[in-house]
């Protein structure tokens, strides 16, 4: 049996933690249209660390692949556009963002992760994985 090659995932390079973490702040603070307005969860993580997060997990980084990134210039341009999607991933107001999740999808197929399953174990929120996986299944423990 041939192993095919583990390709490094974006997650593994850096993420644009300063974005994620003000958007995470700035999420406590809202007090509509989120779900954690309905049910205070003990243990609830933000929604916009998870959304980018799996993001992260769930996409290549561009030096994975140098044939089509052959120099570090243009692995830095490609970084720098996927950290942009991972900072508007991360903001509440673009949940319903129709171009921002076209563009989600259309990176992690790239990827070759389109048909990826998230497991939430933990029923934290399936919201996270919406318009970013083909399925995403939650229990509640």
């Amino acid at each position: 049996m041939t192993e095919t090659p583990r390709r490094k995932k974006l997650i593994e390079t850096g993420i644009p933690l300063k974005v994620i973490n003000e958007e995470s702040a700035r999420e406590k603070s809202l007090r509509h249209g989120l779900p954690s307005t309905l049910h205070l969860y003990w243990a609830r993580r933000p929604l916009a660390t998870t959304r980018s997060i799996l993001f992260a997990q769930l996409v290549d980084d561009p030096s994975a692949h140098p044939e089509q990134f052959p120099t570090v210039e243009a692995q830095d341009a490609e970084r720098g556009r996927l950290h942009s999607l991972m900072g508007r991933l991360a903001r509440w107001e673009n949940v319903n963002d129709g171009e921002l999740y076209r563009a989600v999808r259309e990176a992690i197929a790239w990827s070759g992760a389109a048909d990826a399953q998230i497991l939430d174990p933990f029923a934290g929120g399936v919201y996270s994985a919406r318009g970013t996986a083909a399925w995403a299944g939650v229990s509640c423990l």
